[in-house]
Order: C-alpha cells, then structure tokens, then sequence
C-alpha cells in the first residue's frame, strides 16, 4: 500500500486495535506512547510481524516542545497519509468536588494534545494537497455523564475542534472526521459494572475494539473520500 498513518496512544486499548487492524490491511504505522517501553514494543512486534513497517515515538502529547521535536524529525522522512487522534485520559469524580488539576490533565490531553500533534502533521499534509485526520471523541461528549464533567469537555470540544478543521483544510483534500465511541470493552472499561451497563445500551452488551478499527479503516480508505466534517457515532444505539 505504501501509506503510512499516525495513531496516538498506540500501547493499549482503542489505539493497540486500531494499529493492529490498520497493519492488516497494509499500513505503515507511525505509533505513540508516553510511558510502557514493553507495551509498545510488544505492538512493534507484533505489527511488523505482518509485513508492515512500525515506527515508535515516545512523547507526551501535552509537552509542546518534545512534541514538536519528535514529529518533526519524522517529518523530515516522509508526511504520513493518516493521523488517529487516539490518546486521552480519565480521572472522574462530581464536579463539586472535582480538583483543578483532574480537570487540567483531562482537558490538557484532549485538547492541548489533539492541537500538539495534529498542527504539525496538517501542515505537512497541506504541502502535500492530501491527507486524513480522524479524531477519538466519546459519547460522552454528546450525551455527557455523571462524574465526567473533565472527560465531557474535552470530548465535547474535540468535536468542535473536528468541525472547525475540517472546514478549514477541505479545499487541500483534506478530511477530518471524528469517531464517537460508546461503551468498548478496553482496559478503561474494566472495574466497571458491565452487566448494569449492557442494560442501558439498546443492543444489551459492550462494544468490540474492532469496531471502532473498522470504521477507522473505512475513513482512511477509499470509501471515505466524501465523509468530512462529521462526528460518527459507534455506541450500540446508547444515543
């Protein structure tokens, strides 16, 4: 295929599937992480293992600096075709008793990050007149949810963020979509009460990682060559 997508927070979870799904169907990936050396060496070796190439990229999306001097150096190699805005963080609690900094490190990661990786890596998309951003909201930034007053905004504002962008960069063929993921049985989904709730989703059980990866395989894909702007919704019928 000869393409080559940035997926952010790539050790784990939504971003390890998606990786993993996007080397299937033959994509180069460019992988971050910000701390598990084994975790994301062990994806590293397990996408290469299907014939694709793998770089890793170590960094804190919310360090501007280290940000800027990674991608940059990559940069210089080649302008990647895709980038899935994967990372992000929750720290709940009720907004009476939520601290400043649970909300800083929330909405940090999901705005100062997306602004951090994404600024770079459209620039260089512009030279190049081509190129897909997919962003990782949640349905939580449409339907919002107790304890998550942090999480809310920051999805919330990625949508917008989403929009916004994709208005801005259409005319250099340029798409920008955002994926609004319910309940995906991930690692952020473990402690949780499954079984009450499966009850409140109208298909009755969790999501598969797999099913965001499908649909982020479809927005890079031919398919998804008239499809900007737009927030798709994988949540089981929830909202």
């Amino acid at each position: 295929m000869g393409k080559t997508v940035m997926v952010t927070g790539a050790s784990r979870g939504l971003g390890r599937s998606i990786a993993y799904e996007l080397a299937d169907a033959g994509y180069d990936l460019w992988l971050t992480y910000q701390s598990s050396d084994a975790k994301a060496l062990e994806v590293k070796e397990e996408v290469e293992s299907k014939g694709v190439k793998c770089r890793l990229m170590k960094f804190d999306i919310c360090d501007r600096e280290k940000c800027a001097s990674v991608i940059s150096e990559a940069l210089q190699d080649e302008t990647p075709w895709g980038l899935v805005n994967n990372a992000g963080i929750t720290d709940d609690g009720l907004f009476i008793r939520m601290k400043a900094d649970q909300f800083d490190r929330v909405v940090d990661t999901g705005l100062k990050g997306l602004f951090n990786v994404t600024q770079p890596i459209v620039s260089a998309m512009l030279k190049k007149k081509q190129g897909r951003v997919i962003n990782m909201s949640s349905v939580v930034g449409i339907m919002g949810n107790p304890g998550q007053f942090n999480y809310a905004a920051a999805k919330a504002g990625m949508i917008g963020a989403t929009k916004s962008l994709a208005k801005e960069v259409a005319r250099r063929n340029i798409l920008v979509n955002c994926i609004a993921p319910g309940y995906i049985a991930t690692e952020m989904t473990e402690g949780l009460n499954v079984e009450a709730i499966a009850k409140s989703i109208p298909l009755q059980r969790l999501g598969d990682p797999k099913n965001i990866a499908d649909m982020v395989q479809f927005l890079l894909g031919k398919g998804g060559d008239y499809i900007t702007g737009q927030v798709i919704s994988i949540n089981g019928g929830l909202c």
